[in-house]
């Protein structure tokens, strides 16, 4: 891996949170990502699945968590099982974790080969009444493919038909939202690094330059970081792309007058970030353009205010809306009839901006994290409103992400990237 190593300490203290929500006589199993084929000997580069990197630091293909609080052996708490290496996996793959190394990424004593996996779960099953199963049920999730997580519950039930089932989950979702100071460092450094790319970015910006060169900017700038490139699909809209809320293309030559709507962020240690630009092709905003501009950075401004413990994250939303709605009106681009007769189910103001405001963020772009329950301190919000004018051929839309404090307004992750339109402009016209 090219990020430092963490203290096991962190993942230590997620199965403990983990653990202490378990029902009594349960156990709990996650699976690690499958290695996914494009074609012939060709393979998706891997992937961690985050929750069993989130509770054991583990970050390579073929490895299963096993937690049992209650088991009568206490070696057989909390067991990891992982591929064997050998020497002639090292020639071939490179290093895999032996028990040893395996100990100290995650804090966990026993450390089995998968070989092992069949006879040890076996026995344990006899000893707990419940198991639980680690579904994906993401408000966004769309699985279409049959993942290592969902063979493992097929087989289980068929293996052990007499065991109650639990939902791993909504423990995850509760407690993956609410970060750890260690996470938060972690997305800092991931931040930091997302600035060093805007910053070579601003510099390389001119009139004829296309948009995949200016997404090879910022992945040479990730890279040479220690991050392993985009936490996301990296999005560079130039002119009447930044109006595709989902561009990425990247393949358009950048013109003069034109506004970019750069979406990118780094990922580190398996950890987002995602911040949101929009910058002049040419170094300076149009009068029209710094209108809009300034309207959308206000609407930022006041939405991230209302970030505090407590807040609901629906009602907060619609409350972003009325603010967005006044500045819409003060742009000329909705007037008072819109709104007076607009439909409560898609309100005027969507017309120019129909996304939301804010989504959870850490070891997924859109992480795990309660939506349905009040704010609390540590979670980690991102904050990005736009405006999307297509009869003016552009769209603006600027985002940091923010952690909720115990009193007061969030802190920003993103503070040191430049965004206000003066400073964009002086940055990309000096010398």
């Amino acid at each position: 891996m090219k990020y430092h190593p963490i203290d096991s300490s962190l993942f230590v203290k997620n199965r403990q949170k983990f653990m202490a929500r378990m029902q009594p006589a349960s156990l709990a199993v996650f699976n690690s990502n499958d290695i996914y084929p494009i074609s012939a000997d060709s393979t998706m580069p891997f992937q961690q699945h985050r929750d069993i990197f989130y509770l054991s630091g583990v970050d390579q293909e073929e490895s299963i968590l096993l937690l049992f609080p209650e088991a009568t052996d206490p070696k057989h708490r909390e067991v990891l099982f992982l591929r064997e290496t050998n020497e002639h996996i090292a020639v071939w793959e490179g290093e895999k974790l032996t028990k040893e190394r395996a100990f100290a990424v995650s804090g966990i004593k026993t450390v089995y080969w998968l070989k092992d996996f069949d006879k040890v779960f076996f026995d344990l099953m006899t000893e707990a009444d419940t198991i639980y199963f680690n579904t994906n049920e993401h408000y966004r999730q769309a699985v279409e493919t049959e993942t290592r997580e969902g063979r493992f519950i097929k087989n289980c039930k068929e293996k052990y038909p007499a065991h109650q089932t639990a939902k791993s989950n909504p423990i995850l979702q509760e407690i993956r939202g609410v970060k750890e100071p260690q996470e938060i460092d972690l997305m800092r450094t991931a931040c930091g690094i997302t600035e060093k790319g805007f910053r070579r970015v601003l510099n390389f910006v001119r009139p004829g330059v296309w948009e995949y060169e200016i997404e090879a900017e910022y992945l040479h700038e990730f890279i040479r970081n220690r991050s392993n490139g985009f936490a996301y699909t990296p999005i560079i809209a130039s002119g009447n792309n930044a109006n595709v809320l989902h561009y990425i293309e990247n393949n358009q030559q950048c013109r003069e007058g034109d506004l970019i709507l750069m979406d990118v962020g780094a990922e580190y240690a398996n950890y987002s970030s995602d911040m949101t630009r929009t910058i002049p092709v040419g170094g300076r905003f149009s009068t029209r353009q710094k209108e809009v501009y300034q309207a959308v950075l206000r609407v930022k401004e006041e939405a991230t205010k209302m970030l505090v413990p407590g807040t609901l994250w629906a009602e907060y939303h619609k409350e972003v809306g009325k603010i967005m709605t006044s500045e819409l009106l003060g742009l000329g681009l909705l007037d008072k009839a819109d709104v007076q007769n607009e439909d409560p189910d898609w309100p005027a103001y969507k017309k120019y901006f129909m996304h939301g405001t804010s989504h959870h963020i850490g070891l997924d772009t859109h992480d795990y994290g309660a939506l349905k329950t009040p704010m609390k301190p540590n979670m980690v919000f991102t904050v990005e409103p736009g405006i999307y004018i297509p009869d003016e051929g552009f769209g603006i839309r600027l985002e940091d992400d923010v952690v909720i404090q115990e009193k007061g307004g969030p802190v920003n992750l993103m503070e040191n990237i430049p965004i206000e339109a003066d400073e964009i402009e002086s940055l990309m016209n000096k010398g």
